[in-house]
């Protein structure tokens, strides 16, 4: 089996895959570990579905985590008999990276556009809701063309309590009106119906700006929260990330 994990600014998600079938997916909180604790934790994370180091067969990363990714190159090795790929320059991805510099694009976002043509065609574009709202665009040629980065719904919402005296945190749930009937509904009206206005917003850009009927995929841990609310946007690929990283690893196997 191979073991998928992708590394973000707030969770870490892992992947479990048996051929092409997804069998166990989970995600923790990223944080600061020595190189035992995130062997543990991931040790941790397979057995509560009863899978241990000696079912896996090879392990794929992505991280946007520098000190993580380090981390993640000593411990990969320990949890797996088989070859492991840390997707970065290098790497085989079966992609053509056209921007100025295409050693900036983060890997999350070369591993979401892989997964997204592969599962979705070309053109296509991708919007992953996480720490930061991130669109990325592949063209009708199957190549990356570039993206948005946007601050994500909590990082932004957070950024203005820090920055109020009154305001406080609310749960992400659509309020009873966009109209706010109290101070903590006109917040929920603004998070979330304010970021479901900037993805449709910049949507509708990059669609003229790559022309045709691209298909326009979400994911990530807050696409489920925030999609509904979205006019230009209905289709959500829960997995996207950890499909992309299996597709990369295959890749590169086939290479060898």
């Amino acid at each position: 089996m191979l073991l998928t994990i992708d590394v973000g600014n707030t969770q870490v998600a892992v992947g479990l895959f048996r051929h092409d079938d997804l069998v166990g997916h989970w995600r923790f909180s990223t944080k600061e570990q020595t190189k035992d604790e995130m062997r543990w934790e991931l040790l941790g994370v397979l057995a509560l579905d009863g899978f241990t180091p000696g079912d896996i067969e090879g392990v794929a990363v992505s991280s946007v985590v520098p000190s993580v990714t380090a981390t993640m190159r000593y411990v990969a090795p320990n949890l797996s008999h088989g070859p492991v790929v840390v997707v970065g320059p290098g790497i085989r991805t079966g992609m053509p990276i056209l921007i100025d510099n295409p050693r900036e694009v983060g890997a999350d976002r070369v591993v979401n556009a892989v997964g997204a043509r592969e599962r979705h065609g070309s053109p296509v574009i991708v919007v992953d809701f996480g720490t930061s709202t991130n669109f990325d665009v592949v063209d009708a040629e199957g190549a990356y063309i570039g993206g948005v980065i946007a601050p994500g719904l909590e990082i932004a919402t957070r950024a203005l309590i820090s920055g109020t005296a009154a305001l406080r945190r609310v749960e992400f749930v659509p309020p009873r009106s966009p109209i706010g009937k109290g101070t903590v509904e006109a917040i929920q009206s603004g998070a979330l119906y304010g970021h479901a206005g900037l993805v449709d917003g910049i949507i509708e850009r990059l669609v003229a700006e790559v022309g045709g009927d691209p298909a326009v995929v979400a994911t990530g841990g807050l696409a489920p929260t925030i999609v509904p609310h979205c006019h230009n946007l209905e289709t959500v690929d829960e997995y996207l990330t950890l499909e992309g990283l299996r597709i990369i690893f295959d890749r590169n196997q086939e290479e060898q």
